[in-house]
């Protein structure tokens, strides 16, 4: 597909400098970047680039400063990484747009619903009572088990195991090897020291617009429902738990793990390798760095917190510049004890 400067800034928004007829047909990074390929650029230590790369057109800031002649025809917008992301997002979409019918081998059950311009890849399974919206696209080896529903314009990626009676809604991204609505880790102890399973009988619902990394795990709640609320955007390797919350526009990275019936609030960021234990509430606008132990509830909106257990971020800034100088402050105690012992010798000689 080719697309010409003009088309480009019509779908963004942007100004042309330069050769409004100029055209490309693939993406580049901009430090290798050739002839016929679009590409951008958002951050300043790659503003060297801009004057070397042989991209026929380049999507840049309004703010940004033009130091020397250029080859590129340019597009100006507010946010060039936000415009590159729409023009991806946009050929991303006619890409799948061109995917459509059952793949064979697959199964569908008969009482399943399935909607226009659907996509089923092959060695999928479609349970009874599915139904499945308009423009969904079901790649390979995808399971989706009895009365699930996928809402339209949702991707399933290559291996994603969706487990009966979940909802997934609009426009939601889940890539390979995803489960959603596995049981929940519940068991009950017993008085001869085993465990007894505590069925889990409730579902899994995420809402529109939501985006799962690869080898996520969302277990069903026990009873009731694990909510996943619009825009939430969770990286790979995530694991969360049973009757968790996840607020709306909630990000985590790769490697957090969230324990049962947790509930975190709006606009949340979570690092990654972070845990969380059970039953506490994260407040709206929270950050919890890399690597932190959250063991207690932060009911502050907007806090920030690191470290393992986790406190204030500017305390814990503090704490390490104090670590760093307790080399120095052993080394001067020990000067001042010395100095002490000399001191009370010199007075009992005298």
């Amino acid at each position: 597909m080719q697309f010409n400067a003009t088309q480009i800034a019509s779908l963004i928004n942007g100004s042309i400098e330069g050769d409004e007829n100029s055209s490309v047909s693939s993406f580049g990074k901009i430090e290798d970047a050739q002839t016929g390929q679009l590409t951008f650029l958002a951050n300043p230590k790659y503003e060297e680039f801009l004057y070397t790369t042989n991209a026929s057109i380049i999507i840049i800031s309004d703010i940004q400063e033009i130091k020397q002649p250029l080859k590129a025809t340019l597009i100006r917008v507010p946010d060039a990484y936000s415009a590159f992301a729409t023009i991806l997002a946009s050929y991303q979409n006619m890409v799948t747009e061109q995917m459509t019918g059952i793949q064979q081998p697959s199964f569908i059950s008969a009482s399943a619903k399935i909607g226009a311009k659907v996509f089923v890849g092959a060695f999928s399974y479609i349970g009874e009572n599915v139904f499945i919206g308009d423009n969904v696209k079901i790649f390979p080896l995808v399971f989706i088990g009895d009365d699930a529903r996928i809402d339209a314009n949702t991707i399933l990626y290559p291996g994603v195991k969706i487990y009966h009676d979940c909802i997934i809604g609009k426009n939601v991204t889940i890539h390979a090897s995803s489960v959603i609505g596995s049981d929940g880790f519940g068991f009950a102890p017993q008085p001869d020291g085993t465990f007894k399973k505590v069925p889990q009988i409730g579902n899994v619902i995420i809402e529109d617009q939501v985006e799962i990394g690869a080898n996520v795990t969302i277990d069903r709640a026990t009873l009731g429902a694990t909510l996943i609320k619009s825009g939430a955007k969770l990286d790979n390797l995530i694991q969360i738990a049973h009757n968790v919350e996840i607020g709306n526009h909630t990000v985590i990275a790769a490697q957090a793990g969230v324990s049962g019936s947790t509930k975190i609030g709006n606009y949340v960021m979570i690092g990654g390798q972070a845990g969380i234990v059970g039953h506490i509430q994260i407040a709206d606008g929270s950050k919890i760095n890399a690597q932190s132990g959250v063991s207690k509830s932060l009911k502050i909106p907007n806090t920030i917190v690191t470290g393992s257990p986790a406190y204030d971020y500017s305390s814990s800034l503090k704490s390490q510049a104090l670590t760093r100088k307790l080399p120095e402050l052993e080394k001067r105690l020990k000067e001042l004890e010395a100095l002490v012992q000399q001191l009370i010798a010199e007075k009992v000689n005298n």
